[in-house]
């Protein structure tokens, strides 16, 4: 199955193809899991993406899997080389602009803090810097994570205008990012007229992440060697939503922003609060849903530490931008481990990946005409 022209204009709906057809748009990330659905989401909206990131690090990964190089400009490039970034960024004079890439596993910025905040805090800011006196761009969506907030273990939801802070360096990096985008979007690019918003997602999953340190690809790997899955926090909750939720949040608040740049703040993307759940609960439905799998589960003591519950207010994006979460739960983790059986078993990850977005194009249409 291709990617081409989609119903959504048509339809009427939320995202709107004849928006993003002929677009410039500049996404940082595209060889990783969420950027590389975001870049081919863009190419069958009709974008003309430019893509900025590291060489992929696993093998296999969507990025080589999916073909993503063949439908937009891909750039090798670190984030941490503001020279070589701003000279792209200038030749592609994007229109909006996706910065998705980081350095995004908590473990690893245990291991290395300093490669963390080098390329989480200061990469963000060259991303920011080479947009300063570039008038091609309108909209800048910058993505950090849910895990920004200074977590007490409260039993409630975080808001946009909770305290930002992190234990490990990975959520520190992600905080501080926060305040240079801030920083950035009140002292420079809104008297520019560029509107800068920050977005904060809670914990994605789907098919084609073979990242390390992750539930559902962890999962995968063990089960598909008849290996035992070893968890470590079995009881930690966290607000688990399919990658194309956020990525459908991110689009439709680009192009709010495109003609109401006031709305640029800071936004939270997740399931409804009902909805967040255990470790233990998502590894239980995905053996399920997979059909085969041994886990064995720890006493949450082992490895560095890590938060036992988060989950995030999303009324702001429900109420100012009128997005609501399409997939349960439940239909997530099915969906996502029947990419994986279908993936092992020979189907092609573009396909697979053009099917998910029809069938969440399909939810929308349900939502606007029921």
């Amino acid at each position: 199955m291709g990617f081409g022209p989609g119903a959504l204009e048509e339809l009427g709906m939320t995202l709107k193809a004849e928006f993003w057809r002929g677009k410039r748009v500049l996404l940082t990330g595209h060889t990783g899991f969420k950027g590389g659905w975001l870049a081919l989401w863009l190419q069958q909206l009709g974008a003309q993406v430019t893509g900025i990131a590291l060489a992929p690090n696993t093998k296999p990964n969507l990025f080589e899997a999916a073909g993503i190089v063949e439908s937009i400009s891909s750039h090798f490039c670190d984030i941490r080389d503001s020279a070589a970034l701003s000279e792209i960024i200038r030749q592609a004079k994007p229109e909006l602009v996706f910065h998705l890439a980081a350095q995004p596993l908590v473990r690893a910025s245990y291991r290395d803090p300093l490669a963390t905040y080098a390329t989480n805090v200061m990469g963000t800011a060259h991303v920011l810097d080479a947009l300063r006196g570039l008038d091609s761009t309108k909209v800048a969506v910058m993505v950090t994570t849910d895990k920004v907030y200074r977590n007490n273990e409260w039993l409630y939801p975080y808001r946009e205008a909770d305290a930002l802070g992190g234990h490990d360096p990975y959520s520190a990096s992600k905080a501080a990012s926060e305040i240079v985008i801030a920083s950035y979007r009140d002292a420079y690019l809104a008297a520019q007229g560029i509107a800068v918003a920050s977005v904060r997602a809670g914990n994605v999953i789907g098919g084609g992440d073979w990242s390390e340190d992750r539930l559902i690809p962890d999962a995968v790997r063990a089960w598909q060697t008849a290996t035992p899955l070893e968890i470590r926090r079995p009881d930690a909750i966290r607000p688990w939503q399919h990658v194309l939720e956020p990525l459908a949040g991110y689009l439709t608040l680009a192009q709010k922003l495109w003609q109401r740049p006031g709305l640029a703040d800071a936004y939270n993307f997740g399931p409804q609060t009902h909805e967040t759940a255990t470790v233990r609960t998502v590894i239980e439905q995905a053996r399920i849903a997979f059909g085969a799998g041994e886990v064995t589960y720890g006493d949450g003591t082992s490895g560095p530490h890590e938060a036992g519950w988060l989950a995030l207010e999303t009324a702001k994006v429900r109420e100012t931008l009128g997005i609501t979460p399409q997939w349960p739960l439940v239909e997530t983790i099915k969906r996502t481990m029947a990419w994986y059986r279908s993936h092992i078993e020979g189907a092609d990850a573009r396909g697979l990946c053009a099917a998910e977005i029809a069938a969440y194009e399909a939810s929308l249409t349900k939502e606007v005409n029921p």
